[in-house]
């Protein structure tokens, strides 16, 4: 990785939204907050210093858009993952390929690895998943059916679920 580019979608139904973007993929987005945190997490993950280029991140806005426009199921963006932990990888790459509309335990997830005890390993996977959204971690749900943890907070989780019509609240 040479290159790392940010930039901010203002205007969405669940409010502004940070990206990153390598030239290997998508590095990151994150719920609202300011610039300087983003910032920081994007130098975290990539040893970079990332170049604020609105440009660069067009298909990313674009996609993020559509989605949140109930207009796209499917993300074709390219995922950097290597910005990730080993076990994060395993973890969120299961949690990638939950089909939209479709909602997963985090007890799935852990079975899913070959290991029912990485459960907290996975809930922490999830909390720390610098993708969300696009390696959609909102459609990961406790045992007992309810709501867990979401950067974005729990209402914005449950209008992303709402949005892809598995969650009725």
């Amino acid at each position: 990785m040479d290159n790392v580019w940010y930039g901010k979608l203002e205007d969405t139904p669940i409010g502004p939204l940070w990206a990153a973007l390598s030239d290997e993929g998508l590095v990151a987005i994150h719920f609202r907050g300011a610039e300087e945190p983003f910032v920081k997490l994007v130098k975290k993950l990539t040893k970079l210093d990332p170049k604020h280029d609105n440009y660069k991140l067009v298909q990313v806005y674009e996609q993020l858009s559509s989605y949140l426009a109930g207009e796209l199921r499917q993300f074709t963006l390219p995922i950097c993952w290597g910005v990730m932990t080993d076990f994060q990888q395993k973890a969120l790459s299961h949690v990638y390929a939950i089909p939209y509309g479709q909602l997963r335990t985090y007890n799935d997830i852990a079975h899913a690895l070959g290991n029912p005890k990485t459960i907290r390993a996975v809930g922490r996977a999830n909390a720390t998943n610098p993708i969300p959204i696009v390696v959609p971690c909102h459609r990961v749900i406790g045992s007992d059916g309810k709501l867990r943890g979401f950067a974005g907070g729990l209402e914005t989780k449950a209008q992303l679920l709402r949005l892809e019509g598995s969650w009725l609240l």
